[in-house]
């Protein structure tokens, strides 16, 4: 059974996007070598990748650009190639190559991924389907990176949740420049 895992950077106030969608304070001016071996090393595992349509039209504005090729060559050769799945009500065709438009029901869907016998499934960023995902009870395990930057106002992941989800920190680890990736596991009900 392939795995569901939720990617996601979100800042000490619990954002994942700024109030207009925006992830510039995702960027850091200081650099960390070891956090961008991190970057690299993630993007370099194996599965499909998972968007909503407003962080597929971002990442698909970037990653296959001359750009993502000079600036983060590892991770654009690897974006570029992944199977993306995109869902999305509105939008009527993609053009990000290896990708799919899904308009069928999202956890339907999403159970039919994890039984096919096909590779694990990230979820990247996509906040909107990852609280209808994390209800469903049908997420393996969420990645959040804390950046250390506070938003006073913005997206918040978990936007929707109405009714606690008990998680369990299965792995954790902190970087030079600020960051703390914490990894969390649904605990049993």
């Amino acid at each position: 059974m392939a795995r569901l895992v939720s990617f996601n950077n979100v800042t000490l106030d619990g954002c994942f996007a700024d109030l207009d969608g925006g992830i510039q304070w995702t960027v850091r001016s200081r650099s960390d070598p070891e956090f961008d071996a991190f970057v690299e090393e993630n993007a370099r595992m194996g599965g499909r990748l998972l968007f909503g349509r407003i962080t597929y039209e971002m990442m698909a504005s970037y990653w296959p650009t001359p750009i993502a090729s000079r600036e983060d060559p590892a991770v654009a050769e690897r974006m570029n190639a992944m199977p993306k799945v995109v869902f999305s009500r509105t939008l009527t065709r993609v053009s990000w190559n290896n990708t799919t438009l899904e308009r069928m029901d999202l956890e339907a869907t999403i159970r039919r991924m994890k039984n096919d016998g096909g590779p694990d499934v990230a979820i990247l960023g996509s906040g909107t389907i990852v609280s209808q995902l994390a209800r469903a009870g049908l997420i393996d395990e969420f990645q959040i990176v804390v950046n250390p930057v506070v938003l006073g106002a913005g997206r918040p992941l978990f936007d929707g949740i109405k009714k606690p989800l008990p998680l369990e920190l299965v792995k954790s680890r902190a970087f030079a420049n600020g960051n703390v990736l914490l990894c969390y596991s649904p605990s049993a009900r």
